[in-house]
């Protein structure tokens, strides 16, 4: 059984939940410590017992949305699948699932701060490349292992084409906001789902993520 939370963890704990929902919302940059504490129901000085201020606790925030979907996707049923390949096929399923609710429900945190901060804050940048890149190894774990299954002779790799994974779901994202709901983004996850199912099929394992150069106009 876990120890209780403190006081002091549960309200840092409140304000980085506070942080993944508002920056959703509205954006890094349009973010103010005020909406964070109003949204955590905390007083500035809780915050700033915490952070030094919204840099810090942007980064702190990347961690803490990796723990939080890191853990949602390790309880998934998926992993129960004794293939691979439905393994890897039914975590897009899950991901087209997850579209549910308002735009700030579905879109990715990472995803979100990083179109703001990749060059103005390169600390939150590399954070959200950091969260980014963990998940897609835990995927290509999956991804590795129905390669070897399946298509052996494939000539791409497994980290590849999780990465690949994640620049569709993460351009879905901001389709959707593009587009005000989350219809366009089920439409390129069901995509990505039909480009995957083909590159774990035996015979078409030979097709390429990346372009060969010299078949390059």
């Amino acid at each position: 059984m876990a120890a209780p939370s403190s006081p002091a963890s549960s309200s840092k704990t409140k304000l980085l939940d506070a942080a993944l929902q508002v920056i959703r919302t509205k954006g890094y940059t349009a973010t103010t410590v005020d909406d964070i504490c109003h949204a955590a129901g905390l007083t500035k000085g809780s915050f700033f017992h915490h952070f030094k201020g919204k840099e810090e606790l942007a980064v702190a925030a990347t961690q803490h949305w990796s723990a939080v979907t890191g853990e949602l996707f390790a309880q998934a049923p998926y992993h129960a699948l004794p293939d691979p390949r439905e393994r890897v096929l039914s975590y897009i399923d899950l991901r087209a699932q997850l579209l549910q609710g308002e735009l700030p429900d579905f879109t990715c945190l990472l995803g979100t701060m990083v179109q703001e901060t990749f060059e103005t804050h390169p600390v939150i940048r590399d954070a959200c490349n950091a969260g980014i890149e963990a998940h897609a190894r835990m995927l290509a774990q999956d991804i590795a292992l129905a390669k070897a299954r399946h298509v052996p002779a494939a000539d791409w790799d497994a980290m590849d084409l999780a990465l690949y994974t994640q620049a569709v779901l993460q351009g879905a994202f901001i389709l959707a906001k593009a587009r005000g709901g989350g219809a366009a983004a089920a439409q390129c996850i069901g995509f990505l789902r039909g480009h995957v199912h083909l590159l774990l099929t035996p015979g078409a394992g030979a097709c390429r993520l990346r372009a060969d150069a010299n078949t390059m106009p």
